[in-house]
């Protein structure tokens, strides 16, 4: 496991308590499922069963499942960008939901109005993926507000990757949250790339949990391809914020396996730095520890896997292609205010 040193400010003594093994058994299944899902949605892409864009999380599973595995998902309340599906999913949401989203369908987790890029479900507390880059950052904030406000214990994190950190709204956000003393946690999800644009040619400080300093605001990194490397991380962060001590930035260093999206040819990145950052694909690596602890056979890891795999076409994919496309007489449904029931204060549907 690597925590690199940051700027901490004494954080990094809180007791910590580490993943036992079933934690870490359940937790390579979920990546595991992550990744066999986002594989999925690759294909049902190609076969032009999911329409718009599409963004996938393989090879950063580490990253949100080591982050909620401190938090609380379900009660915390969440934001990500536009690669938001397992988000979603660690969340709490039923993937029956996002696969049906991202067919567009009534069943979806937006009632098929959404997409891949704006999974939203008030009930699971994930406040929504959002296409604007740096969009997310003034939402958390607010979200930050509003529970100070009202007393309450929970968090609001804030998952965005390192090109969102040169837009505005990054330094507005953080410098009101610090004012404030919100308790808002920042997840800086540094993948090296903006799209195309390699950070060194983007940014004037390539360790990102360097600019939160600007703000007073205590940070950290982690190896995002470690999940138990970014759960301890995670935990003093989250210990942090939910004490009442103010925000926390945490970056978390990984690497996308595919493109930026579906329409993206990758060739902007030498096959050298892709090898070696799939040596380090964060579901073998836990995969390898518990082999080598005697934790797991790798039969039992196969076998997983193909469960896994028939779960996602037998089930989620069945009941994806079975829901009905939303009405167009209803277009407007869950879309205006005036038929919002959360806005007019009826009964929710």
């Amino acid at each position: 496991m690597n925590v690199m040193p940051g700027y901490l400010q004494g954080v990094q003594h809180t007791a910590y308590n580490p993943l036992t093994v079933a934690d870490k058994k359940r937790l390579l299944r979920e990546m595991l499922f992550a990744r066999r899902f986002e594989e999925r949605c690759y294909e049902a892409y190609m076969e032009r069963k999911i329409g718009g864009f599409l963004h996938l999380y393989s090879g950063q599973e580490a990253g949100v499942h080591g982050v909620m595995e401190a938090a609380r998902p379900g009660y915390d309340y969440v934001i990500t960008g536009y690669r938001d599906h397992i988000h979603a999913i660690k969340c709490g949401v039923d993937p029956k939901l996002v696969m049906a989203e991202l067919y567009g369908k009534e069943t979806g987790a937006s009632h098929g109005r959404g997409g891949s890029m704006h999974i939203f479900h008030a009930a699971s507390r994930f406040m929504g993926g959002y296409a604007l880059v740096g969009g997310p950052f003034p939402l958390a904030v607010g979200m930050a507000k509003a529970i100070k406000m009202k007393g309450g214990d929970e968090i609001a994190i804030c998952f965005l990757g390192d090109a969102a950190n040169n837009q505005g709204t990054f330094h507005e956000s953080l410098n009101m949250a610090s004012l404030w003393r919100l308790p808002v946690l920042f997840v800086c999800e540094n993948n090296l790339y903006g799209i195309g644009t390699r950070i060194d040619r983007s940014s004037a400080v390539l360790d990102q949990y360097r600019r939160a300093a600007a703000y007073d605001i205590p940070a950290t990194q982690a190896d995002g391809q470690d999940v138990e490397a970014v759960h301890q991380a995670a935990s003093y962060a989250v210990n942090h914020v939910r004490s009442g001590s103010g925000p926390y930035f945490l970056e978390l260093h990984t690497y996308r396996y595919r493109g930026h999206s579906m329409s993206d040819s990758n060739m902007y990145r030498s096959k050298e730095e892709e090898r070696k950052w799939l040596k380090r694909d964060p579901v073998h690596v836990l995969r390898n520890r518990l082999i080598d602890e005697k934790e797991l056979a790798l039969d039992d890891f196969k076998s997983m896997d193909r469960e896994i795999i028939d779960h996602i076409e037998n089930d989620i994919i069945k009941f994806a292609e079975e829901s009905p496309f939303p009405d167009p007489q209803d277009a407007e449904q869950y879309v205006l205010a005036e038929n919002d029931p959360y806005v007019k204060g009826g009964s929710k549907n």
